[in-house]
């Protein structure tokens, strides 16, 4: 264990920062099991090595209801991931995973798309409050790989795909869908089309529809994206928008 509190330990990993920057080239951190130690701490590292990025792991359960699955309401989470933000300093580098769009997409895409709806009709996840600090990923090296603990439904990954890469946040990309599932391609033209329109961390999301079988929303009025089985959405994309990809239960306009 490190005992972060020990000041010749941060005076020690703070060198050890400084000299990864100036030596070797990195330019950002990611903060693993952040709920180890104070976002003071992490404060610390953050403000005396100046990175041009952070993340932060901070993955606590969602709330669930009596019948095993997350409650609409997950403001709680979320609330946990914006605080470390704040306390860390909302104006520096300083990002959190987005678990609770993690956890939420998890279940919507089986069939539950209402979820991606909050009840104050924005995103339900901390994409929904503080974008511009929200790193969303659809599977990482311990939800998903050899671990699977909590993974992505494996048959729906390229939605979890089509949601987060045409939506606010900073988007990531796990590398076993990119390079080991063949899912290269696919990923490659959601990305081509987040460049092309310059959809960036705080873009406006304008939620359409959010139904069990069909989630609709335009992004910055570039972008539309479809989620779900619902096929007949014609009447509800507006005039001027073509197709840009599309996939199993996902399009992008």
């Amino acid at each position: 264990d490190i005992d972060h509190l020990n000041l010749r330990v941060q005076k020690e990993l703070v060198e050890w920062l400084n000299w990864l920057k100036a030596d070797i080239g990195f330019d950002g951190w990611r903060f693993d099991f952040a709920k180890g130690y104070s976002a003071d701490v992490a404060k610390i590292y953050i403000d005396r090595s100046e990175p041009s990025f952070a993340v932060a792991e901070i993955w606590t359960s969602l709330a669930y209801g009596g019948d095993g699955k997350p409650n609409l309401n997950q403001d709680q989470h979320r609330q946990e991931l914006v605080n470390w933000v704040d306390k860390v300093g909302g104006k520096g580098p300083a990002t959190t995973f987005d678990f609770t769009t993690k956890g939420i997409l998890n279940v919507a895409v089986e069939g539950e798309l209402w979820r991606l709806r909050g009840t104050d009709g924005k995103a339900p996840g901390m994409i929904g409050w503080w974008p511009a600090k929200a790193v969303t990923f659809v599977d990482n090296h311990d939800t998903g790989s050899t671990q699977h603990m909590w993974p992505f439904p494996s048959d729906r990954v390229m939605q979890g795909y089509a949601y987060i890469l045409t939506h606010p946040g900073t988007p990531c990309i796990f590398y076993d869908h990119f390079f080991d599932w063949g899912l290269k391609e696919e990923i490659d033209r959601l990305v081509s089309v987040r460049t092309r329109h310059g959809i960036h961390s705080e873009s406006k999301l304008q939620i359409i529809e959010a139904d069990a079988d069909l989630y609709l929303a335009e992004i910055d009025g570039k972008v539309i994206v479809k989620l779900g089985p619902r096929y007949d959405v014609g009447n509800l994309i507006p005039g001027g928008f073509k197709g840009a990809a599309h996939g199993n239960d996902y399009a992008v306009w």
